[in-house]
């Protein structure tokens, strides 16, 4: 199993996708920086006793604008690590002498899932880290909860990575990277759509928010995150991040993390079935 996830990951450092990544992320995170010493700089001129914070203001919406950006730059990397894993192997004739004898067809598709989660998830987390740390040092701010929002993130790309490779079993690599934004856009748009509900308050509307989020998980992740790190936030500056573009928001009990680990396990039972019909 360990093979095959190395394998993957030296097809992608062949490609140069890691490069390409490294090379895009920094020069993302230097444009980032700037915005934040501009936006501190700015609302240090705002800060005039009133009730409403605008550090708190200014860095939450840009923190939260960044995971969304983490989140994006995140699912694009699980695509491109398995948009074609199984196909493009199989037509590449990879497939065949790996399956006849040494593993099964499940160990195989976790050893795939396995070599492109961990490298999403330390990007993923590498990225969000450090733009907590860009923000709390240049912006002065720093969220209420690091950890568990960081968690849900990770989590978030691993399942687009699942789905990814699932996909890659019954798609070519163009189809299954066509469907994987189109999830990732349902996703968006259902975040919206729950916004939208929340600020005329349409309760159809939030209700199918939350079936579709809950459909898409990653989704559901996202949006907890962005309400833990203001998870201590209270008062009218509270009020004024729940209106902005943090308004997506939206704390989530111990019920989303058992769905989340029987969703990962339905998407695995899912693809091992599709695999094991597969013509190779």
């Amino acid at each position: 199993m360990t093979t095959i996830a190395l394998f993957a990951l030296r097809e992608a450092l062949r490609r140069r996708v890691f490069t390409v990544v490294a090379v895009l992320t920094v020069l993302c995170g230097v444009l980032f920086g700037l915005i934040v010493w501009q936006a501190s700089h700015f609302t240090g001129d705002l800060d005039d006793g009133s009730a409403i914070d605008p550090k708190v203001i200014s860095g939450a919406t840009l923190l939260g604008l960044s995971m969304f950006g983490t989140l994006f730059l995140g699912a694009i990397l699980a695509a491109f690590l398995t948009l074609g894993a199984v196909r493009g192997d199989a037509g590449a004739g990879l497939l065949q002498p790996v399956l006849v004898r040494p593993i099964s067809r499940r160990t195989y598709l976790l050893a795939r899932w396995l070599g492109a989660a961990a490298v999403c998830a330390a990007y993923v987390a590498a990225v969000h880290l450090g733009a907590t740390l860009v923000i709390g040092i240049i912006g002065e701010w720093w969220p209420d909860r690091i950890l568990l929002p960081l968690l849900q993130m990770v989590l978030a790309v691993v399942i687009i990575a699942a789905l990814s490779l699932a996909g890659s079993i019954v798609l070519s690599a163009t189809a299954n990277g066509i469907a994987v934004f189109m999830c990732f856009g349902a996703g968006l748009i259902a975040g919206l759509l729950g916004q939208l509900g929340e600020g005329i308050g349409n309760e159809t509307l939030i209700d199918i928010s939350r079936v579709a989020t809950w459909a898409l998980p990653f989704e559901a992740l996202y949006q907890s995150a962005l309400a833990e790190i203001t998870a201590d936030t209270f008062g009218v500056t509270r009020l004024a991040i729940q209106l902005g573009p943090l308004g997506g928001a939206e704390s989530a009990g111990p019920g989303l993390w058992l769905w989340v680990l029987a969703y990962l396990a339905a998407v695995g039972a899912v693809a091992t079935a599709a695999f094991r019909r597969a013509d190779l």
